[in-house]
Formats: C-alpha cells, sequence, structure tokens
C-alpha cells in the first residue's frame, strides 16, 4: 500500500493501491454511465412506491397502482369470456344432439372442450386421449356407459363412483375372492381369458361359474351392460390388461374406479363443450333414433 500521488506519465493522481508495482489510477467514470446509474436508482425507488415489490413475510407491497400479473391475466379471461359469452349461452340452450347442424356452434364447442380436456381430463385419460391402465381410452367406440354425446355429457357431469353427486353413475362388482375358492377363481380367470377368442360364455366349469357368479351384470353372451358399466368381455379391449395376474386381482377383489363429478367444478357450457370434443375423437356415437308414435306405426 503505497500513499497517494500524481501519476508522472498521466498527470493523473492514483487510488494509492499498488500491486507488484503497478498503482492504480484515480480515474474519474464517465459521465453518461453516472447518469444511467443514477436513472436506474431513480426508476427503481418509483418502480417500488407503484408496483409490486418489496416481499413481505406472507406477502409483499401491493403498490399504489394495485397492479399485478394475476390480475391482469384475469382481466384478460375475463375479457375473453365476455367475447365468448353469447356462443356460451348458445352452447348451454341447445339441444346437444344438434350441435352438429350449427358449423360455428360446433367449432367452438370443439375447441374449448379441447382446452378443458387438456386443463381437467388428460392427467388420466392422457394428452392424446388414448387413456392407460384403469383408465378408458376416448378414441375407440367402446363405451362403458354409453358413446352418445348426452352419455358423455351425463358422465362428465356427474361422474363415476363419486361421494360427491347422488346422481354419479354407479356400479359395484363384488369381491369374489370373499365368495369363491381359488381354483374356482382360476377357472374363471381362463374362461373370461378365452372369451374374445369366441368360447361359449356358459360352455364347460368355466361357463356354469360365470353364469352363477357373472352374467347377471355382464350377460348371458358376455357382451356387458351399459346401464350399469358392466364392459363387454368378448371383445379384445380391456380396461386393464388380460393378464392371468391381473384378472384374478380384479375377480379377487373388484376394481372400483372413480370419476369426479367435474359438474362441480366446471360450468355447463364447458361440460357440454368437453363433451362435444370427446365424442369428436372417433368413437362418438349417433343418438338412438326415437321409437315411432302409435299413430305412425302401419296397420
Amino acid at each position: 500500500m503505497s500513499e497517494r500521488r500524481i501519476d508522472p506519465v498521466t498527470g493523473t493522481e492514483t487510488t494509492g493501491h499498488q500491486w507488484d508495482g503497478i498503482e492504480e489510477l484515480n480515474n474519474p467514470l464517465p459521465r453518461w454511465w453516472l447518469w444511467t446509474f443514477y436513472a436506474t436508482v431513480a426508476f427503481s425507488l418509483v418502480y417500488v412506491v407503484l408496483y409490486p415489490a418489496i416481499p413481505l413475510l406472507r406477502t409483499a407491497t401491493g403498490g399504489v397502482l394495485g397492479w399485478s400479473t394475476r390480475g391482469d391475466v384475469a382481466q384478460k379471461i375475463a375479457a375473453a369470456n365476455a367475447g365468448q359469452a353469447e356462443m356460451r349461452e348458445l352452447l348451454v340452450s341447445t339441444d346437444l344432439a344438434m350441435l352438429d347442424r350449427d358449423d360455428a356452434l360446433s367449432s367452438f364447442a370443439s375447441n374449448a372442450g379441447a382446452a378443458v380436456f387438456r386443463t381437467n381430463c388428460s392427467q388420466c385419460h392422457g394428452s392424446g386421449a388414448a387413456g392407460a391402465v384403469g383408465y378408458p381410452n376416448l378414441l375407440d367406440d367402446v363405451w362403458l356407459w354409453g358413446g352418445t354425446i348426452d352419455d358423455i355429457a351425463y358422465t362428465v357431469r356427474h361422474g363415476i363412483r363419486n361421494e360427491d353427486d347422488p346422481d354419479a353413475r354407479w356400479s359395484e362388482m363384488p369381491a369374489f375372492g370373499q365368495i369363491l375358492e381359488d381354483e374356482e377363481i382360476a377357472t374363471l380367470v381362463a374362461h373370461v381369458q378365452s372369451l374374445p377368442g369366441g368360447q361359449d360364455p356358459l360352455a364347460g366349469p368355466g361357463g356354469e361359474l360365470f353364469d352363477m357368479n357373472c352374467s347377471a351384470c355382464h350377460g348371458t353372451d358376455a357382451t356387458g351392460d351399459r346401464t350399469i358399466g358392466a364392459p363387454n368381455l368378448t371383445d379384445a379391449i380391456w380396461l386393464y390388461d388380460n393378464s392371468t395376474e391381473r384378472l384374478t386381482d380384479l375377480i379377487s377383489n373388484g376394481p372400483f374406479g372413480v370419476m369426479p363429478a367435474w359438474g362441480m367444478r366446471l360450468s355447463e357450457a364447458e361440460v357440454r363443450a368437453v363433451a362435444a370434443y370427446v365424442h369428436g375423437l372417433g368413437g362418438g356415437e349417433a343418438p338412438e333414433a326415437p321409437a315411432p308414435d302409435a299413430g305412425d306405426m302401419p296397420e
């Protein structure tokens, strides 16, 4: 460390710092840099006063303008909802079975439903709606509870086997492990595995067990019953896989998948929109034709 002095070469005062004989010159900062620095300090002080800035224990200073990014997003969402209000009202008032007759409304419902699906449904059914083990594939034409747009809307609105909505779709497969012996379950597993291959559901020892324990829900032809969500066991599509281990567990303990009642979380327009989107994925069914009036019947 040396004392400050005037450097004989540059005529500039030194700082008094020296390293290995090299002295540091006390050159002043450029004026433009200083004024820029002062401007940033002033800007920061004004920002702290106007906007949220200083973290506190549980929140932060709000700023005199009361602005926040969350509030800004909320305003944009509100503006978007206001702009879509007319279409949403039309969607709620339109018979879902007639939705495809209005191209603009159908397009709106499908696009809005896609957004609802990605936000609320993709976690279980997958981003592409192809499902997973225990979560139905919504791209095929196999439906446990019916695949018309009204059926889908009802399922979305009320859910399945939840305890929140009294109108939820409900069925329960018994835990046959408490009813049948292990050998009987093994026989029944092998029998169920053979049904997609054309095995007579009521043939053989497995058929007798099936008739006594399973046909009440799945039908004597094993094609299922949509009114209670009993799956068709004669096709090759499985909600769970058809391995011996999986089927043994399902028959022994009984599956009990639960779907939330989205009608308690979504608006009616959103429920209808996501139903329209799912119906349009490829497996949606046309509504059943109404029964003819007695006056229309041929004599």
